[in-house]
């Protein structure tokens, strides 16, 4: 029977009921539950202090680089750099006319089409038959208003307002900035409106799809990065957007580590709450790396443009677009240039990218990828001239800080023809070929390798330095430095040789020959004159405990000849005879009063023993083309600020260093070396204008010549001043013809006259055996200048009986040469290519007559116009072309 046991019971607090329950499993989870809300506190509470701690370290690296970015991004964020403009190209009546050659000319300078935009540089706009130009207040020009207008492609009328011109000078094109600092960084800056769209959806594209959505990162493409890293185990994509790019390129190395990718994620967050999209990737158009162009850094979308395709960027094609967002990512494995066929499969692709992102169409995208790669000519020197830029800031250097001149983005308006520089460029590379062929042949040799009947015969090329040019073309009106090239390779050597003293050789005689004419001004007791003789033959020369022994080329001596010869054939001993017997002291003072300052009165001055620089002899040479007066160079017309306001205008300073009766006799002279003597190859290579110039050769080779506009110093050389071994004849002035035949090809330099004689000069008609004037009796004659009263008195007639009868052994005034026909007589315009002038014969020539055998007087006597090359063949004393010119 159940027994029911019941006991007193206490009330417990906060039950309703007396009876006591008992429920152990109940007690444990109550204190489970007890220590569960014990650890829930405190793992809340560390959570607490971690997150506190975070946000702190957060909050201190945020306002960290919060400053550092509003420091860095506060006012001027890129250094400005000064711009380089050319020489105003100019426009005349008659010239030819292309009306998109003009536009884009004008568009170069910063001038913007009508109903397109406002520039304050200038705009222009089509009108019936020609174009309209309206040049702004920032104008290197008054801001007048001018009309040319043109048919059949010739310029007929030039209209400013009611006023007709003859001519009209376009705005100055911008031919580079300089450069940024001791990386030569090259940027020009531009605003978000000035690039293309499609260039905007190619960087997209290709590089952050998502950048118009994301807030300056994208996590997921950082994720997947990572995963990739993980799996190849390296670090090789980083899931940068392109604003964590900017943040890399502004503000943190290169490095990968995961400490600088987390500082980037903050500094781009940083930079979106700061600035907006549009405002974002203009920072980065202008500041991601392109690559590099020689020794300067490519930067930004502006300066990669012009780089790649000579283009402003608002002109970029598709395809080009495309290839500069495909190089974006690493620009020299994607080089154009370098690599073309990398270049042209990572354009392709950015192509497909775009056709994904909608950006492109498939016909578009095909159109485009069917284009063939479209690069502007490599070669710096045509484009920016970069010895000629380096050249102009070492100048202004010396009169102006660096700082200032970059970062107030003055205008330096520079003398520099840019279509004489190319010219300059493209004859440079041209003739360097032939002077490398030249010099492996020279150090070609056949030498035998083995012994005895196994020995064999091999061709081997010795090792040796490479040559090295320089060319300097000046007007010598005004001294204006037209173009300039210092180097063969701007990337390669920085060297500027057209500022480097040489040896000038035998482009310094005709200072030797100035100096003896001038005895006719001046009435010396000895006046020489063009006919006056000197003999040519080995002379030990003393001058104070000194003794000189010049020597000829191939020990060849012509005997008695005239000064007019031996100039022409550059012979030396008779040179430094005529330096003698003209006073050592009077030739010095003469070239130092023409800049070449280094000369000592020596008899190996007369020979060009003494330094000058290339820059140096184009002006020294002024003085001869310009009438007796040189004309320092000048590299800047004017130093502007960034609105056009002139600071400083710069101009030439001449000097009368010669008399211009012997400047005209020089030059006339000095035609007869191109005509028929040491330069006959500028003939020969389609160079018809009327021009005079001299040889040289010492251990480098030069050729310095000039026409009525434009005077143009060719040095050809090895850096460590080892002989070259070759002529200037056959080396320097080939390059001479090829700039010289493009330059007369343009409008602004094909009006090169024949030099006129000033008052006082005289040109009589001499017979070439007798050098005496030329009667109906001595019709084998030459025409001469001379200054009047110094000329021959006597004519060939009153030659004596023996002079008649051995007149072959008389001196000649010049040698025969192969094709005399074909040559223009001094002081006339040159035929043009094609033509003949008919029954003419150059002074101090011979008509080329049927070899015969020597008769008895022939035996007996020998003939002195005959002179033996090395097969022992008779031939002209000189191989037209050709310069033998004697080692120095």
């Amino acid at each position: 029977m159940p027994i029911n046991l019941k006991a007193p019971l206490r009330k417990l607090r906060g039950t309703g009921t007396g009876t006591i329950k008992i429920r152990t499993r109940g007690t444990r989870g109550h204190w489970r539950f007890y220590f569960a809300k014990r650890e829930v506190r405190t793992a809340v509470s560390v959570l607490l202090v971690f997150f506190t701690l975070w946000l702190g370290v957060f909050a201190y690296f945020y306002i960290k680089y919060e400053r550092i970015v509003d420091s860095r991004m506060r006012g001027q964020i890129f250094s400005t750099a000064a711009k380089i403009y050319a020489n105003p190209a100019q426009i005349k009546v008659g010239d030819p006319f292309d009306a998109r050659e003009v536009m884009g000319s004008l568009r170069r300078a910063g001038y913007e089409e009508d109903g397109q935009a406002t520039s304050p540089i200038g705009t222009y706009g089509l009108v019936r038959h020609g174009i309209e130009i309206k040049p702004g207040p920032e104008s290197y020009h008054s801001p007048e208003e001018a009309t040319i207008s043109a048919k059949d492609g010739k310029v007929t009328k030039i209209s400013a307002g009611d006023q007709e011109l003859g001519g009209y000078e376009l705005e100055p094109e911008l031919i580079t900035g300089l450069f940024e600092g001791e990386q030569r960084l090259k940027r020009r800056l531009i605003r978000y409106e000035d690039i293309p769209k499609v260039m905007v959806d190619a960087v997209l594209a290709i590089e952050d799809r998502r950048f118009f959505q994301h807030s300056g990162v994208n996590y997921y493409r950082l994720l997947e990065a990572a995963w990739v890293n993980f799996r190849q185990r390296r670090y090789e994509q980083g899931g940068s957007t392109l604003t964590m790019q900017i943040a890399r390129g502004f503000f943190l190395t290169p490095e990968k580590t995961t400490k600088r990718k987390l500082t980037e994620i903050l500094i781009s967050t940083i930079l979106e709450q700061r600035f907006s999209k549009k405002q974002i990737f203009e920072l980065y158009a202008n500041q991601v790396y392109m690559g590099q162009r020689g020794s300067f850094t490519i930067t930004g979308f502006g300066e990669a443009a012009q780089a790649y395709f000579g283009k402003d960027i608002k002109n970029l094609s598709i395809p080009e677009a495309a290839l500069l967002a495909g190089i974006i990512q690493r620009p020299n494995y994607y080089s154009p240039y370098k690599y073309p066929e990398r270049a042209l499969e990572r354009r392709n692709l950015v192509l497909e990218t775009m056709v994904e992102n909608n950006s492109l169409t498939r016909d578009g995208a095909d159109r485009a990828k069917a284009t063939p790669l479209k690069l502007t000519a490599p070669n710096v020197q045509a484009r920016e001239a970069p010895y000629f830029v380096d050249l102009i800031k070492d100048t202004l250097l010396t009169r102006y800080n660096e700082h200032e001149i970059n970062e107030n983005s003055y205008r330096i308006y520079s003398t520099v023809d840019p279509q004489l520089q190319q010219a300059a460029a493209e004859a440079v590379e041209i003739g360097m070929k032939e002077v490398d062929a030249q010099i492996t042949k020279l150090r070609t040799k056949t030498i035998l390798v083995g012994k005895g009947r196994s020995a064999k015969k091999e061709t081997v090329v010795r090792p040796g330095p490479q040559a090295q040019v320089a060319l300097v073309a000046m007007d010598p009106r005004n001294g204006e430095v037209v173009a300039l090239v210092g180097g063969r390779n701007y990337g390669i050597s920085q060297l500027n040789h057209a500022m480097s003293k040489r040896p000038t050789g035998s482009v310094f005689k005709p200072f030797v020959y100035a100096a003896a004419i001038n005895t006719g001004v001046t009435g010396a007791e000895n006046v020489l004159t063009p006919s006056s003789m000197v003999d040519d033959s080995p002379t030990t020369f003393t001058y104070g405990d000194q003794i000189y022994e010049p020597r000829n080329y191939r020990e060849e001596y012509h005997g008695p000849v005239t000064l007019r010869y031996s100039l022409a054939l550059s012979l030396n001993n008779a040179t430094v005879k005529v330096a003698e017997e003209t006073g050592y002291d009077k030739v010095a003072e003469l070239a130092r009063a023409a800049g070449i300052r280094s000369v000592q009165p020596t008899p190996a001055m007369a020979l060009g023993a003494y330094d000058a620089t290339p820059l140096d002899m184009a002006s020294a040479y002024t003085a001869f083309a310009n009438g007796g007066v040189k004309v320092s160079p000048v590299l800047v017309k004017s130093l502007r600020d960034a609105k056009g306001n002139v600071i400083e205008n710069f101009t030439t300073s001449k000097q009368q260093v010669m008399d211009p009766k012997v400047a005209y006799v020089m030059t006339n002279m000095m035609e007869g070396v191109l005509n028929f003597g040491t330069a006959y190859g500028v003939r020969t290579r389609g160079f018809t204008a009327p021009a005079a110039g001299k040889t040289g050769t010492s251990h480098d080779a030069w050729f310095a010549g000039y026409t009525t506009n434009l005077v143009c110093i060719v040095w050809v050389g090895y850096d460590d001043y080892s002989d070259l071994r070759l002529s200037g004849a056959t080396t320097a002035a080939p390059i001479w013809a090829e700039f010289m035949k493009r330059a007369v090809a343009m409008p602004a330099y094909n009006d090169a006259q024949p030099f006129s004689p000033p008052d006082g000069v005289v040109s009589v008609t001499l017979d070439k055996v007798t050098n005496r004037l030329a009667t109906s009796s001595c019709p084998d004659d030459y025409s001469a200048a001379f200054i009047a009263g110094t000329e021959p008195k006597e004519n060939c007639e009153s030659g004596n009986i023996l002079t008649k009868i051995f007149g072959a052994l008389m001196p000649k005034p010049a040698p025969p040469v192969s094709n005399p026909q074909a040559q223009p007589h001094p002081g006339q315009p040159a035929p043009a290519p094609g033509q003949q002038q008919v029954g003419q014969q150059p002074p101090g020539t011979e008509q080329p007559k049927e070899e015969k055998k020597p008769g008895f007087w022939g035996k007996l006597f020998g003939n002195k116009d005959e002179k033996k090359e090395d097969n022992g063949k008779p031939n002209s004393p000189q191989p037209p072309g050709t310069e033998q010119a004697p080692p120095r």
